[in-house]
């Protein structure tokens, strides 16, 4: 198997540097021929190019890895070497969860293969697992911690009893976070993660506007401290379920008792669950980014490749409607507001923190909640759904 690697920073080097070592006898079948560079200068390693067509025209490359993140121009590239009759493997969430279905059929019509293991939690094998019980039964939920960078910040912030800039610098300088980290502190990374998961899960292509997302740009110590108070430990969770044919996707901040496994999740790990009618519920953890990582899930796509693995791309045939009855629980929340008279039949608590008044809601759906955060209009509001 000859590859050619569109980009060559972090994920991209650890596909090589994978590669490279020859260890197993698979990893002797697999060489990369050329990489996809923005400049050689001051590079002498022999594969780099800073021309796709070098990749896309050359018919020996029979496979390319894509993980130069964003849409574009990774969008042209995945879609010019389906064309061309390459495989095509790639890391990048985002551009799976815009074009999924379109990767699917050009694969389909080309006869090649279109691979995605590490564009969901790096090296935890979400995607394989779901691939296998896809094969006996449905799937009625997925979801998990679905981003370490918000993880780091989140366990640090638990553990030091820490601010949320603090541990958000930190997390930058480790390299975890980047220098805008607004697509993980968003719940934008996660969401792209939970739609191409629940997409596969559900066998329904999820319309990215019906997933309601918050994150933890909000957060203060303040939040975190009155859940350590009740014994309980605040997590960014990624959750799609399933019922008939209603679905409901969500991104939101979950607080689980100390003693779940979600609520022990360390520092950059990622944990992903899914749920299915014989198998009951399963249970993935590992690292969810990081050069090596995340460059073994490519790798081992690579070799599923290399072995002709029979897999059964998602038809995408089912019609769901969104149903958010299937996410409801008791909701706090943080605001210096006070909350109206059209809405304060929905609380059950409240009480004063500081300058802040903390809610918690009745029994409630995610849309609701969300319904509450319009009509407080706050714009540094924080609100935790209590497991």
């Amino acid at each position: 198997m000859k590859v050619g690697l569109f980009g060559f920073g972090v994920v991209g080097r650890g596909i090589f540097d994978i590669i490279e070592t020859k260890k197993t006898s698979d990893l002797k079948k697999i060489e990369v021929k050329k990489a996809l560079v923005s400049s050689i200068r001051g590079r002498n390693l022999g594969i780099l190019t800073i021309d796709p067509q070098e990749i896309i025209q050359d018919k020996e490359i029979d496979t390319v890895v894509e993980v130069m993140g964003g849409i574009d121009p990774a969008y042209g590239y995945i879609v010019a070497s389906l064309k061309a009759g390459k495989n095509v493997v790639t890391a990048n969430k985002a551009v799976v969860a815009e074009h999924f279905k379109e990767f699917v059929e050009l694969a389909r019509i080309n006869k090649v293969k279109f691979y995605y293991e590490p564009s969901v939690c790096g090296g935890v094998p979400i995607i394989e697992g779901l691939k296998k019980v896809r094969k006996i039964d449905e799937v009625s939920e997925i979801g998990g911690i679905f981003n370490g960078t918000t993880n780091f910040i989140l366990d640090k912030m638990t553990k030091y009893s820490a601010e949320f800039e603090e541990t958000l610098k930190e997390a930058q300088e480790k390299g975890y976070a980047e220098s805008d980290p607004s697509a993980d502190i968003d719940g934008i990374d996660i969401l792209r993660k939970i739609m191409i998961s629940s997409s596969i899960a559900f066998d329904f292509l999820v319309p990215e506007k019906e997933v309601s997302v918050f994150g933890i740009r909000n957060i203060l110590k303040i939040d975190i401290d009155y859940f350590k108070e009740k014994n309980k430990i605040v997590k960014l969770i990624a959750l799609g379920k399933k019922k008939e044919d209603k679905y409901i996707c969500c991104v939101e901040p979950v607080a689980f008792n100390s003693d779940e496994v979600e609520a022990s999740v360390p520092e950059n790990f990622n944990i992903a669950f899914l749920k299915g009618e014989s198998i009951g519920e399963l249970k993935f953890f590992g690292q969810g980014a990081g050069k090596y990582p995340t460059g073994n899930a490519g790798v081992q796509d690579l070799i599923d490749i290399l072995e002709e693995k029979q897999y059964e791309y998602p038809e995408f045939n089912n019609r769901l409607i969104k149903d958010p009855s299937l996410v409801v629980g008791k909701y706090y929340i943080r605001t210096k507001k006070r909350i109206n008279e059209i809405m304060i039949d929905l609380i059950d608590t409240q009480e004063k923190i500081k300058d802040y008044n903390i809610y918690t809601t009745k029994n409630i759906t995610n849309e609701k909640m969300h319904n509450i955060l319009k009509e407080i209009n706050d714009k540094n509001v924080f609100f935790v759904r209590i497991n």
